[in-house]
């Protein structure tokens, strides 16, 4: 699942130090922190080839919203504290703390890029986008993001995540909008709740 990837990284701390210095880490760090909510598309590419797409919906702190298109049925909410997934056709269902997964630096208020997380590298893409990165300073087996952004406008593009094993999931972002009004609704968890599931149950 895109937020529940975990992976061991050893030896971040003194390369955080030494990227934190670097050019436009806190540039970057300046720019997530402004946003307060956030609306685009999204297009996921999976460690086993498939390719699904969706809207990201953010507004901190800590709400987040992944809205899978048809024929997909995965949900991934973050209602502030928890992150819930549940996926109605195989009933796969979990629940984090937001601090566990791995994209919870989308919603971290504020994002800081030294003590939490530790910026691992920054390099200059091909592309041109300057990527970032990261990993948790005290459980950096718990997560690996190379975040990367657009510049002069500085922008969010997307991210990675990757583990242990060289599995990774890419996030391609489009038509960003940042400012806008969102819905209490969206950030609501709205699949059922452990009963159904241990049931059988299934409203959606």
């Amino acid at each position: 699942a895109l937020l529940a990837l975990s992976f061991p990284v050893g030896g971040a701390q003194a390369q955080g130090q030494q990227a934190q210095a670097q050019p436009g880490v806190q540039e970057v760090e300046r720019y997530v922190n402004s946003i307060r909510t956030l609306q685009a598309r999204f297009v996921q590419s999976n460690p086993n080839g498939s390719v699904v797409q969706g809207t990201l919906y953010i507004r901190k702190p800590g709400r987040m919203r992944f809205e899978y298109d048809a024929p997909s049925k995965l949900k991934i909410v973050a209602d502030g504290t928890q992150v819930t997934m549940w996926d109605p056709t195989t009933k796969d269902f979990g629940q984090w703390p937001i601090g566990w997964t791995a994209a919870s630096f989308l919603v971290k208020e504020p994002l800081q890029l030294s003590g939490d997380l530790t910026v691992e590298s920054v390099k200059r893409e091909a592309s041109g986008l300057l990527a970032l990165t990261l990993v948790q300073t005290r459980k950096p087996q718990e997560g690996k993001v190379i975040v990367r952004v657009s510049e002069n406008p500085m922008q969010l593009r997307g991210w990675t995540i990757l583990d242990n094993r060289g599995n990774k999931v890419d996030v391609t972002l489009t038509d960003l909008r940042t400012g806008t009004q969102l819905a209490d609704s969206l950030f609501k968890y709205d699949g059922p709740d452990a009963g159904q599931i241990l049931r059988g149950g299934n409203r959606n």
